[in-house]
């Protein structure tokens, strides 16, 4: 019969470089590790990569790593703040967060199951968007280079919380990894600030209580947090996440519509450019009107446009651009119709769900103001009304363009007494036309050449280093980085629009509003702001939805309510330990800890070792008798122990992690009694069932102290609780997965792999080898890593 204390040698190798985090997948057979340059790397059981993700930056180092429950999603924090979801499967960057602290550790939560009672809110609006809003058409001229990590979807799968914790003791809390459900600074709760440490932060098996494991001077204490509000309302928070997580992928949406846009706006301005630029800056202000004017008019060209139009262009280059102008505005048409006005109009569908969820006050009073989110709609409706000014200012254009097309290359064909076609006849109304057109090709000109009313050409006065501005032709001269015959580009830049749409006479509804200030000013309808700008109608909607979210927040982060503190170890007698070594004395190396939720017993399990040689495992539990487990265990021999080998003397814990709900898997090394002799290392599974009738129960109390009230057993008497394994080499890390039977222990510096698989039949144990058939598999990983190189 299988037991989880038997193991098989699967393979070893030795790595390209340190490895200094792994992490194993719980349903399928991958395991992630980070590297000491910063990189994840996902390969198989077999040895097979199946993909690396770069570092985010230099001297980044991998702080975390965490696998999404039955997913192939990698959460993944870095030394510089960032938290990167990766997948295994699209060997993608799913999407990424950024915070200004170094990251401790980040880790997925268990799945989200909420129970249905009759006063409950039941979640059942998944995707039900999909049955009224039209699929978003995809942007495929959007470069995927040029895609930053907050600009991808957002992950799909089992709803969960992404939790996030920081060196400096703050902890945010991520539903769905969209909505922020709340943050904690533990710092706030403890009594020495200036000398504390954080190890880990989870949640409980029921989402409505933090457990911290930290150190608050010389202790080493685990604090319990009660959260109302998540008790309460778990279930309205998946469906605001659900939500959220829609609101921010439409946003992205936005975002790269707004690239594709600009991208597609910059076509048309360099084909402007190539040939335009230079007789545009040969102009004096106002000259470019007037020469066209009076070759419209009166058929007289001046020599410089005869020049531009013979010389600079001819007929042939200029229907080339023509074409490829025509081409540009007519994909800009595209993507303000089709993809900016179809997000906008799913931006408004889903901030109007959220108003309605807000209505309902019984559920959503703690998560939604329904006075935000209805402003936030407001801003979402101007900035349709915006999509909608803009989509005819480029009908405007795309009409005003190909009518001067049509004029440029009719001119040249009367000019050089070519024959001209009948079909390009102008007709009174396209010769009215044209006149608007070239009165309005130039902008007024501004007073002053000052920073914050510059248009949206950028142009710069020449010669105005005096404060007086002269209207003389030389300071008329002017710089132009744009052949100004549009009005869309101001459309595209973060300032006020220099040349807005006039006021038309023919919109009694806009007639109105400007005789009556009363309704321009009432909530009830949208406001529509003729100075601003696309993307300054796209930051105030984006800063309107931002505020939507900050309820959940605010609610969440003042419910954290400190009920218990359990002391677990006085650290001051271990600060300086005389008997290690110098790089091992200082910021208590030797406290590891894991969690695990057992949903049978409904208790959540904390392992965490309290000194080099004591272990201390704690079992909370979630029922109402709330009681407290504790089993204490050390690596010391008793006082009745019997002779063993001189190794297990002196032991001391290098990493622990829990198996599964009966057993912990741990990794021992024997301290150096003499210098320069080598360690040796042991993997010990120890089994809980086993040291049941070792543990104390405890009435859960604000202060706790269990070194007082416990009594610490040694592993070697507990009857059948510890099964040892000598391994070779020193090892330092240890990653299992009772689910995948698997086990991988780092050694040689963290530079050597070795694989094990787990609860197999007693005659294939043959983890009891020597140290040459170590030294084999060793020489074989050295060659099959030069193979593979």
């Amino acid at each position: 019969m299988a037991q989880s204390s038997s193991m098989k040698l699967l393979g070893a190798r030795n790595m390209s470089c340190i490895v200094e985090r792994m992490e194993w997948n719980n349903k399928m057979d991958l395991i992630a590790y980070g590297t000491e340059k910063g990189e994840v790397i996902i390969q198989r059981l077999n040895w097979q990569k199946i993909v690396t993700f770069p570092t985010p930056g230099e001297d980044v180092r991998v702080r975390s790593l965490s696998w999404q429950m039955d997913e192939t999603l990698l959460a993944v924090g870095y030394s510089n703040g960032k938290v990167a979801l990766l997948d295994a499967e699209s060997e993608t960057i799913i999407s990424g967060l950024i915070y200004e602290d170094d990251i401790k550790k980040v880790y997925f939560s268990k799945a989200i199951n909420c129970r249905e009672s009759l006063d409950s809110y039941t979640c059942n609006a998944k995707d039900k968007h999909k049955r009224y809003l039209p699929k978003l058409p995809p942007l495929t001229n959007i470069d995927p280079c040029l895609k930053t990590l907050d600009q991808k979807s957002f992950p799909k799968g089992s709803p969960c919380f992404l939790v996030v914790i920081m060196r400096s003791g703050k902890v945010h809390l991520l539903l769905l990894g969209a909505l922020q459900a709340g943050s904690i600074d533990l710092t706030q709760h403890i009594l020495h600030p200036e000398n504390f440490d954080v190890y880990d932060v989870r949640l409980n098996g029921d989402f409505n209580a933090i457990y911290a494991l930290l150190r608050d001077g010389q202790q080493l204490k685990l604090l319990h947090f009660h959260n109302q509000v998540l008790q309460d309302s778990i279930s309205p928070m998946l469906e605001l996440a659900s939500h959220c997580a829609h609101i921010l992928e439409t946003k992205n949406y936005i975002n790269d519509t707004q690239q594709c846009l600009t991208e597609a706006w910059e076509t048309v301005q360099l084909e402007m450019d190539n040939k335009l630029t230079k007789y545009a800056n040969s102009q004096a202000y106002g000259m470019i009107s007037a020469n066209f004017l009076e070759l419209l008019v009166f058929g007289y060209a001046t020599l410089e446009v005869e020049e531009f139009l013979f010389e600079t262009l001819t007929e042939k280059v200029f229907k080339k651009i023509a074409n490829s102008v025509d081409l540009s505005l007519n994909n800009l048409q595209g993507l303000v119709f089709k993809q900016l006005n179809g997000a906008a109009i799913n931006m408004f569908y889903f901030l109007n769900t959220i108003a309605g969820f807000g209505r309902m006050t019984h559920f959503f009073d703690a998560l939604i103001s329904p006075d935000v989110a209805s402003e936030a709609m407001r801003a979402c409706g101007a900035f349709l009304l915006k999509v909608h000014e803009l989509q005819r200012t480029i009908d405007t254009l795309v009409n005003d363009m190909k009518l001067f097309h049509s004029w440029i290359i009719f001119t040249i064909l009367r000019l050089s007494s070519q024959e001209i076609p009948d079909d390009m006849i102008f007709t009174g109304k396209e010769n009215v036309a044209l006149v608007e057109f070239f009165c309005n090709m130039e902008p007024e000109l501004q007073t002053q050449c000052e920073g914050d009313e510059r248009d949206v050409n950028d142009e710069k006065c020449v010669g105005t280093e005096d404060s007086s501005f002269e209207a003389s032709p030389s300071a008329m001269l002017t710089t132009r980085s744009k052949f100004n015959l549009e009005r869309v580009g101001q459309y595209l830049e973060n300032t006020y629009l220099t040349q807005p749409q006039p006021l038309n006479s023919s919109e009694l509804w806009s007639q109105m509003l400007a005789e009556n200030e009363c309704l321009a000013e009432c909530n009830l309808f949208v406001p529509h702001d003729k100075k601003l700008s696309l993307i300054q109608q796209r930051d105030k909607m984006f800063n309107a939805i931002d505020a939507v979210f900050h309820k959940p927040t605010e609610s969440i982060s003042a419910s954290f309510k400190l009920t218990t503190a359990v002391i677990c170890s006085d650290l001051s007698q271990f600060a300086c330990e005389p008997s290690l070594e110098q790089d091992q004395l200082t910021n208590y190396d030797f406290i590891n800890c894991s969690y695990h939720v057992h949903e049978a017993s409904k208790c959540d399990m904390l392992a965490v070792t309290i000194s080099w040689q004591e272990a201390m495992i704690l079992e909370i539990s979630r029922g109402e008798d709330c009681l407290l487990r504790c089993t204490r265990i050390q690596l010391f021999p008793g006082p009745f122990t019997p002779q063993m080998h001189e190794d297990y003397y002196n032991l001391r814990f290098v990493d622990l992690q829990f198996y599964n709900e009966s057993s912990i898997s741990m990794l021992a090394q024997t301290t150096a009694a003499t210098p320069g002799v080598r360690p040796h290392s042991y993997f010990v599974q120890f089994s809980l069932t086993a040291a049941r009738n070792q543990c104390t129960q405890h009435h859960l109390a604000p202060l706790m102290k269990l070194p007082e009230a416990t009594i610490a057993h040694s592993i070697h008497d507990i009857l059948e609780a510890a099964t040892f394994k000598p391994l070779d080499g020193v090892c330092e890390m240890l990653a299992v997965s009772g689910s995948r039977k698997v086990a991988t222990v780092l050694s040689d510096r963290r530079r050597k792999m070795t694989i094990f698989e787990m609860e197999i039949e007693e005659e294939e144990d043959d983890t009891e080898m020597s140290q040459a058939s170590f030294l084999e598999i060793s020489k074989e990983s050295i060659l099959v890593d030069k193979s593979d190189a």
